[in-house]
């Protein structure tokens, strides 16, 4: 079982960046079908904008939060979409990859995917958001998706369909090739009580020498 978290910053409900992010997480499901099965979770950041600024602020995840990040940790892929805003990517889509953990990203699949009112917003996949990810270590899909108003209807529906096709097959063979991460517990002993307690045992025998 492969586990794919679709992160989608879309301010709105409904949104055209969940519109994406639901096309290009099932693209990707299709192509891991044929032999790995696909676990989708989808996560709206509008539905934790408060938990994410208290983190900024605080350095501690609520509850919900904790649990958005540890699933991005596990997963084995990763769809990122955010709706492009002054030629870049959004506050909160930029907020919400700040409070992740560090090298949580390294060597993870990555597919980007961003929507805007016209075409000329394009160009942010690749000065904006694909230098971010490249710089938090991710493997970033080499093609990313970009969808205008219009492209939802008409003729530009047709090459945005074969466009997220070619994305999703390329997120897939990705994380088809790559090892699911294990996850390290901070709460987990490293020792056994045993080795603790002869340890102790040991420094209060070298205390009584002294």
């Amino acid at each position: 079982m492969k586990r794919l978290v679709v992160i989608a910053a879309g301010l709105s409900q409904p949104s055209s960046t969940r519109l994406l992010a639901d096309r290009l997480a099932a693209a990707t499901a299709r192509e891991l079908g044929g032999e790995l099965a696909a676990d989708v979770r989808v996560v709206e950041l509008r539905d934790h904008a408060h938990e994410i600024t208290d983190h900024l602020l605080t350095g501690f995840p609520a509850p919900a939060l904790k649990d958005v990040l540890d699933a991005v940790a596990a997963a084995d892929g990763l769809i990122a979409v955010s709706p492009i805003f002054n030629a870049s990517y959004s506050g909160l889509f930029k907020s919400f990859f700040d409070v992740l953990g560090d090298d949580v990203l390294t060597d993870k699949p990555v597919l980007l995917g961003a929507t805007g009112g016209t075409a000329r917003h394009s160009l942010a996949l690749e000065h904006a958001l694909r230098p971010m990810f490249t710089y938090l270590h991710a493997v970033v899909a080499p093609t990313s998706v970009f969808a205008a108003t219009e492209d939802w209807a008409g003729g530009g529906d047709a090459t945005l369909h074969r466009r997220i096709d070619r994305a999703g097959r390329e997120l897939a063979d990705l994380v088809g090739r790559r090892a699911s991460p294990v996850v390290a517990d901070p709460f987990a002993l490293t020792t056994t009580f045993d080795a603790l307690l002869s340890g102790q045992g040991r420094a209060v025998t070298n205390d009584l020498r002294l």
